[in-house]
């Protein structure tokens, strides 16, 4: 029995959210009433990840967000699929994916600015992406009126399963100088 590794199992499995490494060892410590090194913590996790490359497991835990969550293996996709299909309410319109989508490449960036991508209001967009929380407020910008900036969240990390901005997809036809937003002065 590897007793390092169930608590941290425990711990993955009833947080809604990625652990970080250091938020099991900081746990680990208080409940233990010692010091544990990061090198175990991390020897643990690699083991709990051996075990669960089992065929008899369904999930598995996968850094993710800069954490560990447990995440179901890909060949659960098509069952999954349907179920999340079914839950068709819940998903987000296309007017939302591309609002998404805009602040994800382009933040910091204002409502106004979305909007002139986009060619329509995206007040409504905006407003679900932030009550999903998908999307958070990141500042005002320096422009007339101090608009809003809008960026990204954690939980949009890992909606769509990324560790990180610099894991999204990079559009065939993006360019920087095609992008921009108004006239060089």
């Amino acid at each position: 029995m590897d007793f390092l590794a169930n608590h941290i199992e425990a711990l993955i499995f009833c947080s809604p959210n990625p652990v970080k490494e250091e938020d099991i060892r900081i746990t680990l410590s208080e409940m233990l009433n010692t010091e544990v090194p990061q090198e175990d913590v991390a020897g643990a996790i690699a083991r709990l990840q051996e075990r669960y490359q089992s065929p008899s497991f369904s999930f598995s835990p996968v850094q993710l967000a800069g954490g560990y969550q447990f995440m179901t293996k890909p060949e659960y996709q098509a069952s999954i699929g349907i179920y999340l299909r079914q839950q068709s309410k819940k998903q987000l319109s296309a007017s939302a994916m591309e609002t998404l989508s805009i602040i994800a490449y382009k933040q910091p960036v204002t409502k106004s600015e979305v909007e002139q991508i986009r060619g329509v209001s995206c007040d409504y967009a905006i407003q679900k992406l932030l009550e999903k929380e998908l999307v958070e407020i990141k500042g005002k910008s320096d422009g007339i009126g101090r608009p809003l900036l809008y960026g990204t969240s954690r939980k949009f990390e890992e909606h769509f399963g990324i560790n990180s901005l610099k894991d999204l997809p990079t559009p065939k036809d993006f360019s920087a100088d095609e992008n921009e937003i108004g006239e060089e002065k």
